[in-house]
């Protein structure tokens, strides 16, 4: 088992580092607090929080948002064999573009590792005489032109979080179908803007300011929600997000077992059905065409 106070391995786009780390005193804040006070100049002093933090845990990347993830996170931690095999945690500021194929990335950190390429099987004697006996008959080849072995998909990805995109599904609400929603893990609850609440008659059409949201988080109801062929009901709450219709928070994900790949944005799966969700990446812009960022 690992010992009391072990060393976890720390990752961000630029730089590798280590903190001592306890799984029976510290909290999540702690370890925040501890991943700040090491990446502060990284960070520019821009403190740790929700939404930064990944870790690494049979070769699956795993959020650790809040308490609910950090108490797996220990649970995993504590049933380790050995200290090799402790889960490193991976930072990155959301709001911060990674860096370009011009600059360094440090291979460590999560989406920056090559995956690994498979063994070539050894030629066997037949095919290297016949190896060497075309090289004496036939003239040697032009030499091949470099071919581009980036993936499309992650090509798109890196894109992706550069300009800040963000996943979305079409899916339907209650009697209404064909809605745009944002898939949102930062999110905690399903929740629904005013406006299309208003229009479909979700809330009184002469619900005043001061009910229904604005004096905060305020409870709508228990409502279906459809994405791909599976219905599921969820605790829907009023927000006032102007961008998306719905926003389909952890409790969407941790119902349906949403399944995230790290490096392909758009492969979805829902592992309550095992269902492949048809994904789509959206970018906002101002009427000024300045980049609008989802938070």
């Amino acid at each position: 088992m690992a010992t009391d106070l072990p060393v976890i391995n720390v990752h961000t786009p630029t730089s590798s580092f280590a903190i001592i780390f306890s799984n029976t005193e510290d909290t999540l804040l702690t370890l925040f607090d501890k991943i700040s006070k090491k990446s502060h100049a990284e960070f520019q002093g821009r403190r740790v929080r929700s939404g930064w933090v990944k870790y690494s845990w049979n070769d699956s990347i795993w959020n650790l948002d809040d308490d609910s993830d950090f108490t797996i996170f220990v649970w995993r931690h504590k049933s380790v064999a050995s200290s090799n095999d402790i889960p490193a945690l991976h930072v990155r500021d959301p709001q911060e573009p990674l860096p370009s194929p011009s600059q360094y990335r440090n291979s460590s950190f999560y989406m920056f590792k090559s995956p690994p390429k498979p063994a070539r099987p050894s030629p066997s004697v037949s095919s290297q005489s016949g190896d060497r006996q075309s090289t004496h008959s036939k003239k040697s080849k032009k030499p091949k032109l470099p071919v581009d072995d980036v993936p499309k998909f992650k090509k798109e990805f890196e894109q992706f979080h550069n300009e800040n995109g963000v996943r979305t599904v079409l899916g339907g609400i209650g009697p209404v179908n064909n809605v745009r929603m944002l898939l949102k893990h930062g999110y905690r609850h399903v929740y629904m803007s005013r406006k299309f609440a208003l229009k479909h008659g979700f809330i009184p059409l002469d619900a005043a300011p001061g009910h229904y949201g604005y004096t905060g988080l305020v409870n709508i109801g228990s409502w279906p929600v459809t994405v791909g062929r599976t219905r599921t009901t969820h605790t829907v709450y009023l927000s006032e997000e102007s961008h998306f219709d719905v926003v389909l928070g952890r409790s969407f994900f941790e119902k349906r077992g949403v399944k995230v790949d790290p490096v392909d944005p758009t492969d979805i799966v829902c592992m309550d059905t095992g269902e492949k969700i048809d994904c789509e990446l959206v970018i906002l812009k101002d009427g000024k065409g300045q980049i609008v960022t989802v938070t």
